[in-house]
């Protein structure tokens, strides 16, 4: 986007000058001609009246071109300069499926933790972000990128009617992992989600996907969502297509999820209602920090020259007129 503006406004006053050349010129007396009892047979020479008319006004178009240069007006554009390897870069591997609709959180397991992830990227404006959904596949969201709004938006859109039936830890931290490995941050991170166990045959373990991230220098925390105990979850589809929710009890594969933790050098964290994901985030938010420091870039075009040019112009222009008006009268 080009934005305008005068680098010395102020030259600008200068304009006041040309009240007293108005007044002058306004209040000047004709001069006085010679007296004839007609001018019945006499026509008015249309050329020299429009070159005095040039002249008069000549000299208003010079000094306003001349003030404007002064006044120095130009476009610019705004860019951002940052060190990419002083800042951190979070992937987010988040289950979506079926059973993340369950309601032991508020109100329920993929809303309460949309709404707390979003609060998380809003509080790391200077990090790039991504996403990667995953169920009995992973699939990418959004790669890593410092449009936080961009991550928002998919984040308020994620739903567990995306993508095939399943739970794929492995698919999905892979995925992540993949994302991050060229990455030359100072930090790279992983923010693994889940509240079931991997049950997708031919998948790619999860120990094999932490293994990828550690030799990558990836570190993982990840994040076990629901109650300890018994919670009412999507276990069926009644004839109208609306799911039907039973009490059923919780399994997370909080082994495998610590496993993948203390691999990569990351944190295991147990989610058991909102407030304590939310402490979750907190946490992470802490133990993260960014050094990157992002500058605003201002590249400008200046247009002073311009007018300096057509003042030139203008001015040759008068001279010649002069030197016509001159040798006519003459």
């Amino acid at each position: 986007m080009l934005n305008f503006e005068f680098y010395s406004p102020w030259f600008l006053l200068l304009f006041v000058l040309f009240i007293p050349l108005l007044v002058r010129d306004v209040s000047r007396k004709k001069l006085k001609g010679i007296k004839v009892p007609t001018v019945e047979n006499m026509q008015e020479n249309s050329g020299i009246t429009s070159v005095l008319f040039l002249l008069k006004i000549s000299k208003y178009i010079i000094l306003s071109c001349l003030f404007i240069a002064m006044a120095r007006p130009r476009t610019f554009t705004v860019s951002q300069d940052r060190d990419d390897t002083k800042g951190v870069d979070i992937m987010f591997a988040v289950d979506v499926s079926l059973s993340m609709l369950s309601k032991d959180l508020s109100p329920d397991r993929l809303t309460a933790l949309k709404e707390i992830a979003i609060q998380f990227v809003q509080k790391r404006p200077n990090d790039r972000i991504g996403v990667v959904t995953y169920a009995s596949e992973a699939f990418t969201k959004v790669p890593a990128t410092s449009d936080h709004q961009v991550v928002i938006d998919e984040f308020k859109n994620l739903n567990t009617a995306e993508l095939y039936p399943g739970t794929a830890i492995g698919e999905g931290l892979s995925v992540a992992v993949n994302h991050l490995r060229t990455s030359k941050a100072k930090s790279k991170i992983i923010i693994l989600m889940t509240d079931g166990v991997s049950n997708v045959e031919n998948a790619i373990p999860p120990q094999v996907a932490a293994q990828l991230a550690r030799n990558n220098n990836i570190k993982v925390y990840s994040i076990g969502l629901g109650t300890n105990g018994i919670a009412l979850m999507p276990t069926q589809v009644d004839v109208f297509g609306d799911l039907i929710f039973t009490e059923t009890q919780v399994q997370i594969d909080e082994p495998v999820l610590r496993e993948i933790a203390q691999e990569t050098g990351g944190k295991y964290f147990r989610a058991t209602s909102n407030s304590s994901l939310e402490e979750i985030y907190s946490e992470i938010n802490q133990l993260e920090k960014s050094d990157v420091k992002i500058s605003k870039l201002y590249n400008y075009q200046e247009y002073f020259k311009i007018f300096l040019w057509v003042a030139l112009g203008m001015l040759l222009f008068d001279a010649l007129l002069r030197w016509v008006l001159y040798k006519f009268l003459s």
